[in-house]
């Protein structure tokens, strides 16, 4: 049986009340989160979820909050979907409201404090190819690389394409072309991509949310993009089946699919995140099928190492969604969906020694678990789409030996 511990039950109205008090203060209020620990004999880093963080404008909501980044100066950048909010939400926009809010734009960067620090997106930020605009419909990963270039993805219809912006928002390339999708073996088109990886010259698509695949190219300079390699699950060529049409939200949930395929041979329907791991590694999260695969980068290209569950019973809108690292290396974390909760392994073995979080709306839980990233200094960020629509910060208080 798994051995749960909740900390703190009671802290949470204390620490609020105290933070109400304080309002003026921008001092720093940490609650205790719900946290279970299933091996303690292995040290595991402890967490508590920031109340006064992200520090926001006043005028400002965010709606699905789809992806997060951190920078190498430590800000936070996110992507959020402002037509996932209502007429009720904006009403500052039509005058119908006194105080808020307002739509606020689809790239937000914070500074470490959680203070927006720059805003801006949308179709003015991007060329029309063919007619087309090439913003994203509906924006899903973000990606800041070395260079503070910003990466952007879309789930959204006929979004085949990844695009590459400076960090104030100038058009600088992509990958792919809206409305235009080639299926799993085309070398120049993407089929609705859900996350990026950069590393130097190389850049990684997980292709995503139509296709089943994971994809390489190189930059060659001035925004072009030279195809390198792709494969799909367990590093074979990707045959799995393409999805067709649009994707919508109903089918996250579906059970179409026959449930999670743990040993499946393919990819399931949304390869959710590429990240780049110490040592060369590579997670992919194969999110249908509650699996992390896990490869090794080489001067010959991506070999397979390991097929990792997480939690392999859950159904629903499963569960491995995104994968972050502590600064040093010694922990994944991964993030879950479906259970409402952050699971904590030891890199070496991929061991879980426990999770923090659940199922909830406030403080230190979590409603639709969408994304995932660690800053040099330990804590973890996440977002939440669906209803949930926000972003969190949970800081690394220690290590519980």
């Amino acid at each position: 049986m798994m051995a749960k511990e909740l900390l703190g039950a009671g802290t949470v109205a204390l620490a609020l009340s105290v933070l109400i008090e304080s309002a003026s203060v921008s001092a720093q209020v940490l609650v205790p989160v719900q946290s279970e620990r299933l091996n303690h004999e292995i040290p595991i880093p402890v967490f508590a979820a920031d109340a006064t963080w992200p520090d926001l404008p006043e005028d400002m909501m965010l709606g699905q909050v789809s992806g997060i980044s951190v920078g190498p100066d430590d800000h936070l950048w996110l992507t959020q979907r402002p037509h996932s909010l209502g007429p009720t939400d904006t009403g500052l926009d039509r005058g119908e409201a006194v105080a808020c809010c307002r739509t606020p734009e689809p790239v937000l960067r914070l500074d470490p404090q959680g203070r927006v620090v720059a805003a801006w997106g949308g179709p003015d930020h991007a060329p029309e190819i063919d007619g087309v605009n090439q913003w994203p419909a509906s924006t899903h990963g973000i990606y800041v690389d070395a260079d503070s270039n910003v990466w952007i993805g879309g789930n959204g219809a006929g979004d085949h394409a990844a695009l590459k912006f400076s960090a104030s928002g100038e058009y600088l390339g992509q990958v792919g072309r809206r409305e235009q999708t080639g299926g799993n073996f085309s070398e120049n088109l993407l089929g609705l991509p859900s996350d990026i990886s950069v590393a130097g010259d190389s850049v990684l698509f997980a292709d995503g949310y139509a296709n089943k695949r994971v994809i390489e190219f190189s930059e060659t300079g001035d925004g072009v993009f030279a195809f390198e390699e792709l494969f799909g699950a367990w590093g074979k060529p990707p045959v799995a089946p393409v999805r067709e049409g649009d994707f919508d939200q109903s089918q996250a949930t579906s059970t179409s699919d026959g449930g999670p395929q743990l040993e499946g041979e393919n990819f399931g329907d949304i390869v959710h995140c590429v990240v780049r791991g110490p040592d060369s590694t590579l997670y992919v999260c194969d999110r249908r099928n509650n699996r992390v695969q896990i490869f090794r980068e080489t001067e010959a290209g991506f070999q397979f190492l390991e097929n990792l569950v997480i939690a392999g019973e859950t159904g629903g809108t499963r569960t491995a969604t995104d994968v972050g690292f502590s600064p040093d290396g010694t922990y994944v974390y991964v993030a879950d969906m479906m259970n409402g909760r952050v699971w904590i392994l030891l890199r070496e073995t991929h061991e879980v020694l426990g999770s923090f979080g659940k199922n909830g709306r406030y403080l230190g839980e979590f409603i639709w678990l969408h994304s995932l990233d660690v800053d040099s200094q330990g804590n973890i960020y996440t977002s939440e789409v669906s209803t949930g629509r926000r972003v969190q910060r949970f800081v690394m208080t220690g290590i519980a030996e």
